[in-house]
């Protein structure tokens, strides 16, 4: 019973109490993010991102520092100054990785709130504009929270927003070998060009054996070069946000 519980409180949050905004960029566009923040999302990947002069978001949750999560090893304060002084934005995930399903709105803003705190003592003060779901988990009472403390949210549901979505809860495709094979980023990335929509991708970990969550080099390298050769704009979330309207 509590599974069915469960499910129903993400398809809630997922279909009720839209928060409507118009996606009207000039020309099709792509935002990649790393969740969690892996040590390989940065150290595997930055170097892709650089040879292809693009910014990616990583959704930081600080609870995760120099931890261990999927068995694989978190990122540092290093790591994350290094990223954020490289142009990359920092975004928020929670601070303890948690789903919003198991928390109050009183929880979450104060889970929020520690994170915010941490981010910026770390990063000279800076505020984290955009946010995504731990789990892909979007609790209707949380939706409020969220509209009320970033620019947009971003969920885990597949598809490219197009035309109107909800900024509280976007739609992603997962930069994740679990996923990948399921795709056809070819007409994905062609939808975004054709219809002047915003694909979103989320990924964790890169390397050559990756987690069921991640991706390898080629991987995301392939995604880079298709976008780049259907023209779309690839920018981080909250700068892409900035040129919806």
């Amino acid at each position: 019973m509590s599974a069915f519980i469960d499910k129903m409180r993400r398809r809630a949050g997922r279909y009720l109490d839209v928060r409507p905004v118009a996606v009207r960029p000039s020309r099709g566009t792509l935002s990649l993010s790393f969740d969690d923040i892996p040590e390989s999302a940065w150290t595997e990947a930055g170097p892709v991102l650089d040879a292809h002069g693009v910014k990616a978001t990583y959704y930081v949750c600080g609870g995760l520092e120099r931890g261990i999560n999927l068995g694989l090893r978190q990122f540092t304060t290093e790591h994350l100054q290094a990223l954020f002084a490289a142009g990359h934005e920092v975004g928020c995930h929670t601070f303890g990785h948690v789903s919003t399903l198991t928390l109050s709105p009183a929880e979450l803003e104060a889970d929020l709130a520690r994170n915010a705190a941490w981010v910026a003592e770390r990063l000279d003060g800076h505020v984290m504009t955009t946010f995504a779901y731990p789990f892909g988990d979007c609790a209707l009472t949380s939706k409020t929270v969220i509209d009320g403390r970033f620019l947009c949210g971003r969920g885990v549901r597949d598809g490219v927003n197009v035309g109107r979505a909800d900024r509280a809860l976007l739609q992603a495709i997962g930069l994740e070998s679990r996923r990948l094979p399921g795709y056809d980023l070819e007409a994905l990335v062609q939808q975004a060009a054709d219809q002047k929509g915003w694909l979103i991708a989320y990924g964790h970990d890169v390397g050559d054996r990756p987690t069921p969550y991640g991706c390898t080099v080629a991987d995301l390298d392939r995604l880079l070069t298709l976008a780049k050769a259907a023209d779309l704009d690839i920018q981080p979330v909250a700068r892409a946000w900035s040129r919806m309207a």
